[in-house]
């Protein structure tokens, strides 16, 4: 079994057949074959059940894709960092939208202050995203505040967050002390995109207690949400962390719950089988700093009652 096994094995993984593997690595559909089945002979089992012309993993198969990315990447890591004479040393970091939005721009900042020789790369999507791309090893370290789903990945909370309802100043609920959380069923609310961490936790919410969510504007954006909430009257359900300005400059008016349901944590999570560097762990020291937020600190707000 060598390097080259594995990353034929990766490849037809991710091509789903063989002969789109064979093109893309510019070999031949024979050879691919031909390692998948010394591949097979030397862990004794089957990789890859065959059904309909359909490659479809086995759970060894699984088993060795969470090792294959993973060893793959640090020979490739390895064989930059013996070769090259300017080798610099690479953090690839993945956040998603809400996290992108407020603290990872000063996360980095402060994490090159500490590290000047050490090269950054940020991805910023939704969780859904950021989980595949740590699966993948085309990430070493993702920083959530959705749930990630694989058991192949490891999850710390870390960062405290929460979410608020907001509203325009001139929405009628900016004039009440409370909300009774049967009267959001009624209202159009400015959603973020399905894969959302932030979308994941509300609506599951909702759904657990039966109400239904009238949808007006979807985004993957929290600017154009804040917008359809100021501009279009809109409601939206976000973290507290992106309206700080928007409720100094007395654009939004936030509507707290008073249940711990919209409580959660921005996680660090990276593969379990990534071999955590001195550098990500002075990464994860920088991020553990954002723990706490006091943005409606001597802010008057509105309150859901259940």
């Amino acid at each position: 079994m060598t390097i080259r096994h594995l990353k034929i094995f990766i490849e037809v993984v991710d091509s789903g057949k063989m002969s789109s593997a064979a093109t893309k690595l510019y070999i031949s559909q024979p050879t691919v074959s031909q390692a998948i089945k010394e591949l097979e002979e030397h862990y004794g089992c089957l990789l890859f059940e065959r059904l309909s012309k359909k490659l479809f993993l086995t759970e060894k198969g699984k088993r060795l894709l969470s090792f294959a990315r993973s060893v793959v990447k640090q020979f490739e890591d390895l064989e930059e960092m013996m070769l090259k004479d300017n080798f610099v040393e690479k953090i690839r970091i993945g956040a998603t939208n809400t996290v992108g939005n407020c603290i990872l721009g000063e996360v980095i900042k402060k994490f090159q202050e500490i590290n000047p020789f050490i090269e950054l790369y940020s991805y910023v999507s939704n969780t859904k995203e950021i989980e595949d791309k740590l699966l993948k090893s085309e990430l070493d370290i993702g920083i959530v505040e959705g749930n990630v789903k694989s058991p192949d990945l490891i999850s710390i909370p870390e960062v405290n967050d929460f979410l608020v309802l907001i509203c325009s100043t001139m929405h009628p609920f900016s004039k009440k002390k409370t909300i009774k959380l049967e009267e959001l069923k009624n209202e159009s609310f400015a959603m973020r995109e399905q894969g959302s961490g932030t979308r994941e936790l509300f609506e599951r919410d909702m759904l657990e207690k039966g109400l239904p969510i009238k949808i007006a504007c979807e985004a993957s954006s929290s600017d154009t949400i804040k917008k359809a909430v100021i501009d279009n009257q809109c409601l939206a359900v976000i973290s507290i962390r992106l309206v700080e300005e928007e409720i100094k400059s007395g654009k939004i008016h936030v509507i707290r719950n008073m249940d711990p349901d919209w409580d959660r944590y921005f996680s660090i999570v990276y593969h379990k089988n990534k071999v955590v560097t001195s550098e990500m762990e002075s990464l994860i020291e920088v991020i553990k700093n954002y723990k706490h937020v006091d943005i409606l600190e001597g802010v008057t707000t509105g309150k859901i009652i259940h």
